[in-house]
C-alpha cells in the first residue's frame, strides 16, 4: 500500500549547501541494480583494481565507447561498474580516479553474454594527482571574488553570483572550491544538467569534498536519475556521516526505488541527526514503515507528527494518510 510521495529536496538542502564553509560512491553491481531488465542485451561488469586487490576506496569514474563516441558513463560501486549495451561490437572502457593514472581497456562482445572485464590502475605520484592534498591556494583577488559570490549567494542574487564565479573562475582555474560554488549556483537556478559536470570536475580534484559529493548526487536526483544519484550521496556519507540532508536525500532516492527498508534505515538516522529540523523527515519515515507492512509504527509516526507539528503545512498530508491507515483496515483508531 502506498500513501503518497513527498518532495525529493529537502527545502533547507541548497541554502545550506551556499551558506556551508568551503573546505565520494559508486555504479552497481549486477544489471538488476540498474533500474532495467538485461533482456537479450549484453552485459558488461567492470572490476577495477590497484595490483591483485579490488580498488574499493576512491570513487572511480568508467566511461565506456563505441567507435568513439560516449556510450555509457558510471562511477564504481565497490570497485565494480556495470553496463548494459545497446548493441555488440566493439568497445573502449576507460577508468579516472583522483590520484591514479588513467587506464583504458580495448574489448569486444560478438554475442549477448554477461561479460567480467578487470582494469587495474596504476598511482600516480605527481603533485597534480593528488586532489586535496595539493588544493592550490587562491590569488587575493581570486578569493575576494569568491567571499562575494557566497555574499550574493546568502541574498540569493544568483545571477550576481554566477558572474562573480565566473571571474573567480578566470583567475583560478579549476580550483575545486570555485568550482563547487558554480555547482550550486547551477542547482538553485534549476539548471542540473549545468551543475553535474562542475561538480562532478570538483569531486574528482577534491576527493575529500563532502559537500561537492552532496550536491553531485542532488543534480542527478533533480535530473531523474537516481541510480546515478546514490554512488555520490553514498561517498559523501562515508566521508562525514553525521550530515544528515544527505541521509534524507538517499532516503528519498531509496523510496523512489522501491528499496524501502534502506529508505527507512536513512530516513531515521536523518530524524535522529537533525534533531526536529526537518518535519518533513517523519512523512517519509511513516511511508517507508507503510510500505514495509509496519502500519501500527507508520500510524504512531504520523500522530506524533500531528501533535508536534499542528501547523506544519505537512499536517494535512499526515492526517489524510492516518485516515488512510484506519479506512483500510490497517490500524485502529
Amino acid at each position: 500500500m502506498s500513501i503518497g510521495r513527498i518532495s525529493l529536496v529537502p527545502a533547507s538542502f541548497l541554502l545550506t549547501l551556499c551558506l556551508a564553509s568551503i573546505s565520494p560512491a559508486p555504479g552497481q553491481d549486477r544489471s538488476a541494480d540498474v533500474g532495467g531488465i538485461r533482456g537479450n542485451r549484453a552485459e558488461v561488469s567492470v572490476t577495477i583494481k590497484e595490483g591483485a586487490r579490488q580498488l574499493v576506496g576512491p570513487m572511480v569514474t568508467v566511461k565506456l565507447y563505441r567507435q568513439g563516441a560516449l556510450a555509457g558513463q558510471v562511477s564504481t560501486n565497490k570497485g565494480r561498474a556495470v553496463f548494459i549495451l545497446n548493441g555488440l561490437g566493439n568497445y573502449t572502457i576507460t577508468a579516472d580516479a583522483v590520484g591514479y593514472r588513467s587506464a583504458q581497456k580495448e574489448i569486444s562482445i560478438p554475442v549477448a553474454v554477461e561479460a567480467e572485464e578487470e582494469i587495474v590502475l596504476q598511482r600516480d605520484t605527481l603533485p597534480e594527482a593528488l586532489g586535496s592534498a595539493a588544493r592550490p591556494l587562491l590569488a587575493p583577488n581570486a578569493k575576494e571574488a569568491m567571499d562575494k559570490a557566497l555574499q550574493a549567494l546568502s541574498e540569493n542574487k544568483l545571477d550576481q553570483a554566477e558572474k562573480l564565479l565566473d571571474e573567480a573562475a578566470r583567475l583560478a582555474p579549476n580550483h575545486p572550491d570555485i568550482l563547487y560554488l558554480q555547482g550550486v549556483v547551477f542547482l538553485r537556478q534549476n539548471r542540473s544538467d549545468k551543475a553535474q559536470p562542475v561538480l562532478e570536475t570538483a569531486t574528482q580534484i577534491d576527493p575529500k569534498n563532502v559537500r561537492a559529493f552532496s550536491a553531485l548526487g542532488m543534480a542527478f536526483v533533480n535530473q531523474g536519475h537516481f541510480d546515478l544519484a546514490v554512488a555520490p550521496l553514498q561517498q559523501a556519507i562515508q566521508l562525514d556521516s553525521t550530515s544528515w540532508d544527505t541521509h534524507f536525500t538517499l532516503a528519498k532516492v531509496f523510496y523512489h526505488q522501491e528499496h524501502y527498508d534502506e529508505a527507512l534505515k536513512e530516513s531515521q538516522l536523518a530524524l535522529t541527526q537533525s534533531h526536529g529540523a526537518e518535519p518533513a523527515i517523519e512523512l517519509l519515515i511513516a511511508q517507508a514503515q507503510t510500505a514495509v507492512g509496519k502500519f501500527e509504527e507508520s500510524a504512531d509516526t504520523l500522530r506524533n507528527f500531528l501533535q508536534t507539528h499542528p501547523k506544519d503545512k505537512g499536517a494535512t498530508t499526515a492526517r489524510r494518510w492516518l485516515d488512510r491507515l484506519i479506512a483500510d483496515g490497517k490500524v485502529h483508531k
